[in-house]
Formats: C-alpha cells, structure tokens, sequence
C-alpha cells in the first residue's frame, strides 16, 4: 500500500501529542500512555526521549524498538476501519496495535487489560 509509506515517514514526535492529548481528554495520563508505549515497544524513558528528540518517523521507531510484546498478538478489535489482527505489514499492525492501545485508554479501560496480562 502506497499510503501505508505516507504514515512510515511521519515523525512519532508529531503524532505523540495526539496520543496524549487523547488519553488526557477522557481523564487518563501522560504516565500510562508511556507505559502503554513502553509494553508494546520495549522503550524506556531514556530511549523514548531520544525518539522525540531527533524526530524519529514510525518507521524506524518500530524496527528499531527494542523488543516488540510477545503479548501483542493478544491486541484485536478495529481501528480506524481495520481488524488490527488481520493487518498483514507487520509495520503498519505495529502501530495500528499502538493506536488501538491508546483508544482503548481513552475508552476507560483498565491498565491491566490493556497490557493483556
């Protein structure tokens, strides 16, 4: 999918404002959006302001996530039109996984499904 590059080339940092100001409208916090990042990618606190800082496009700040959660698989359901588990490109589930996470915050949903524990 030609658009699918679109969305790879967009800066995480331009999109992780949207991520917080999501989960912040419907009374839930910066913290637990980290902690939603950081399950699915493996990215700590350090990592991560790195990514922000030097502007990192999607692309590269899934293949070069530390560890992808095993547990990911566990994430189904649709999102922005799509069955995230049917989702083929690896990439593009990758972050159709991030986003659902966010909207399931945003939804009220415990930390505890979220994380799929």
């Amino acid at each position: 999918m030609k658009n699918n590059e679109r969305v790879y080339k967009m800066s995480f940092a331009g999109v992780y404002p949207h991520y917080i100001e999501k989960a912040e409208k419907k009374g839930r916090t910066k913290e637990e959006v980290h902690e939603i990042i950081f399950w699915l990618t493996g990215y700590d606190e350090k990592s991560f302001q790195e990514i922000l800082e030097n502007k990192t496009d999607f692309r590269t700040f899934f293949e070069e996530a530390p560890q992808i959660n095993p547990n990911s698989s566990l994430i189904t359901g649709v999102i922005c039109g799509y069955r995230v588990e049917e989702i083929e490109e690896e990439l593009m589930r990758n972050i159709r996984y991030l986003d659902k996470l966010i909207d399931e915050l945003a939804k009220g949903k415990t930390m505890e499904k979220i994380l799929r524990k």
